[in-house]
């Protein structure tokens, strides 16, 4: 009696403390990526839910049919023929289930790929973010300012942030806004998304990078298009240029606060290559050493033929 009161103990404390939790940030999206991406993730688990529910059903019929029962120890039961078509069904189905999640696996990874929808019309801003031990540098090459562990967006507007490292891969995620995306020393990749609403949304390096990784956060913060121009102009008027030196200083620190510069550090710095640019470049490499391998068996199929001609 008493482990049965315990046990109810532990698990109504249990669902009060759940009770108290916000909601998953994921599923609380504030943009049309996020959004798909969420709708994906319920699609799933409520599919994944069912999958359960059937087998569970299919458990307790078996268990209740087929249950020990008072024969005797020597009792036989008759002999059953297998059914051809519950092996095709239970065949057919995980396959449908399977192929129906990677339909909707690929359609939404095709989406998130893309401009958010509604806004194909419009240009969208570009932001590079760059990350270091244990930072975020977010450059507005259009704006020509810089920032350091915070980002403000204007609502309603494309965002594409061109990611890439200045140390170890990490991962950009603003769960609230977008998927994530890794960013490498050698390559841009880039993520796109859009906010739909006013507010402030917590962004942070979702990939083990080092011991400082569980503090490499910063905050998006979303505004209307005349507050973001409002900010841009402060920036500008009252913040220092960043310099290559302080660059460098921010660089190698391991812990900062938030910062603003009236320039960026592209201007000394650029960001490297995107990704579609590195792929090609690796492609005419190696078409160039294809070239020069073959021209050079060529000449010396050449050589050795006059050799042998000799």
């Amino acid at each position: 009696m008493k482990k049965k009161l315990t046990l109810m103990f532990v698990a109504f404390s249990a669902l009060a403390i759940l009770a108290g939790c916000e909601p998953l940030t994921i599923l609380d999206p504030k943009g049309p990526n996020a959004k798909t991406l969420s709708d994906t993730i319920i699609l799933s688990i409520i599919t994944m839910a069912f999958i359960l529910l059937v087998v569970y059903v299919l458990l307790i019929f078996m268990l209740t049919k087929y249950r020990a029962s008072k024969a005797p120890a020597n009792y036989e039961p008759p002999h059953e023929e297998g059914s051809h078509l519950l092996e095709i069904t239970w065949t057919v189905i995980p396959i449908i289930i399977v192929a129906f999640l990677a339909i909707v696996t690929v359609r939404t990874t095709s989406t998130v790929e893309a401009k958010p929808d509604g806004y194909d019309n419009q240009e969208p801003l570009v932001i590079y973010a760059s990350s270091s031990n244990w930072k975020w540098h977010f450059s507005y090459p259009e704006q020509g300012i810089e920032t350091v562990n915070y980002v403000n967006i204007p609502v309603d507007r494309p965002i594409e942030f061109k990611l890439y490292s200045f140390g170890p891969i990490t991962s950009f995620w603003i769960p609230q806004l977008a998927g994530q995306k890794y960013a490498m020393s050698d390559m841009l990749t880039t993520i796109h998304l859009a906010a739909d609403e006013v507010g402030s949304y917590m962004g942070r390096n979702s990939n083990f990078s080092g011991r400082g990784f569980a503090e490499m956060e910063f905050e998006a913060q979303s505004m209307t298009q005349e507050d973001f121009d409002k900010w841009v102009s402060d920036v500008k008027a009252n913040e220092k240029p960043l310099t290559k030196e302080k660059f460098d200083e921010l660089l190698k620190a391991e812990h900062v606060g938030r910062s603003s510069y009236s320039s960026t550090h592209l201007e000394f710095s650029p960001a490297p290559m995107e990704h579609s640019e590195h792929m090609n470049m690796s492609d005419k490499e190696m078409d160039h050493s294809k070239m020069n391998h073959e021209g050079h068996s060529t000449d010396s199929q050449e050589n050795s033929n006059a050799t042998h001609s000799h």
